[in-house]
């Protein structure tokens, strides 16, 4: 236990279970599905993608970023989302920034970012010929993500953007807790946020075979039955939006300051494929579970609970269970797969999950995975009986995101 461990003082999300933090675990407790009808764009009878999970609107809170003014300037939703989630995360963890904006990091960030707004601004061009609104770039930048942040707080501590496709959110986290570790800073505001759900992206999500496709005639079938993580009628991910914050501090810092924590990131692995663009490679997932379990000083068999990647996607949860599989052998602990509540947020979903994870171990229950239908391939305790009773003390938490980019870490649970 030393002095610049990552402790975990404060956390928000924002998914398509709802706005406030409570009520989002309180639904996933229930088994309850965000997922819907996608109607973020006009869907035309003949376009692919016909659902997903998306946010509610959050413009009725009060707070500046969200006046009108602001939005008509940044209008990608990832500024205002990642910014309320940053805020009441920060209120949660007590800490007032400007008495020490120096030694204060920012790593959020987000997958996608605002391509949103360049492709209004194309739009706009080639329907109107009209020249780009002035934020239109700034908007499309994604470390300015974590600029408007730093800004919002008044951190000046390192800056970085941690862009790890799907694992951005951990690995966000995971940066965060190497400048704590190297002294470089004494709080991180970690986190991603993205929102994918525009045309273009979706549709391409679609003809990569990555995204939800109903089987012939069963087209109508409920959307909230369409994430299916490790089950045998697994069809692709359900495309979904979404944003969570989570504020690290050494732990010297917090005990200094009075600061209240319940986790800490107590170890964590990251590797590359370097295999596919797509496609995961087993060696290295498995190889980045066992470096998150051994840089925490433990053994496989100290691991309580598992929160899975677990996307739906055929390829991808074999080869993630097949590693789970070789690093706990017979003694696979339960395995939580919080996509099949909601979706699959990008980069921002292993930020909501790890949220989700750290709720479990201070409340010592685990969240179901629905939709489930046993996969004689896969044979896996995913809770699906509802939500389980289990006290944890550790929990992995795996990531694997396009390029090949892994990312694992190991949550203790403190006190």
């Amino acid at each position: 236990m030393g002095l610049k461990d990552a402790v975990i003082v404060g956390y928000d999300a924002i998914s398509p279970l709802g706005n406030d933090l409570e009520s989002q675990w309180q639904q996933a407790l229930a088994g309850k599905s965000g997922i819907g009808p996608l109607t973020r764009f006009p869907v035309s009878d003949d376009f692919p993608v016909r659902i997903a999970g998306q946010v509610p609107s959050i413009d009725d809170a009060d707070y500046p970023f969200l006046s009108a003014r602001h939005q008509a300037a940044w209008s990608s939703p990832v500024f205002k989302y990642s910014m309320l989630t940053v805020a009441r995360a920060l209120a949660r963890s007590r800490i007032e920034i400007p008495d020490l904006a120096s030694r204060v990091a920012v790593t959020y960030s987000s997958a996608i970012g605002g391509l949103d707004a360049v492709l209004a601004a194309d739009r706009r061009l080639q329907s109107e010929n009209k020249l780009p609104h002035p934020y239109a770039n700034p908007n499309s930048c994604i470390n300015m993500i974590g600029g408007k942040i730093a800004i919002q707080t008044g951190a000046r501590g390192p800056i970085t953007s941690t862009i790890s496709a799907c694992a951005t959110g951990l690995t966000s986290m995971i940066v965060g807790a190497m400048f704590l570790a190297q002294d470089r800073a004494d709080v991180v505001i970690c986190g991603a946020v993205d929102f994918a759900l525009v045309e273009p992206i979706v549709a391409g999500f679609y003809t990569m075979n990555g995204v939800y496709s109903p089987k012939e005639g069963r087209e109508n079938d409920p959307p909230e039955s369409a994430s299916r993580p490790f089950s045998a009628n697994r069809r692709g991910f359900v495309l979904a939006e979404g944003a969570g914050a989570v504020i690290l501090a050494t732990r010297e810092f917090a005990e200094t300051h009075g600061l209240p924590y319940s986790a800490e990131l107590a170890g964590w692995g990251m590797t590359s494929d370097a295999h596919h663009f797509v496609a995961p490679c087993f060696d290295t997932v498995r190889q980045c579970m066992a470096d998150a379990i051994s840089d925490a000083g433990l053994k496989p068999r100290d691991i309580d609970v598992v929160n899975a990647h677990a996307a739906s996607t055929r390829t991808g949860d074999k080869v993630e269970y097949d590693a789970l599989r070789a690093v706990f052998h017979d003694d696979l602990p339960p395995v939580c797969a919080n996509k099949s509540l909601i979706g699959h947020a990008m980069g921002a979903s292993s930020a909501i999950e790890s949220i989700f994870a750290l709720q479990g171990m201070q409340e010592s229950i685990i969240p179901p995975t629905i939709n489930y239908t046993p996969d004689p391939e896969i044979e896996i305790d995913c809770v699906t009986e509802g939500k389980r009773p289990l006290q944890q003390e550790f929990v992995l938490k795996n990531s694997f995101g396009f390029g090949g980019c892994n990312s694992c870490a190991v949550f203790k649970r403190v006190g």
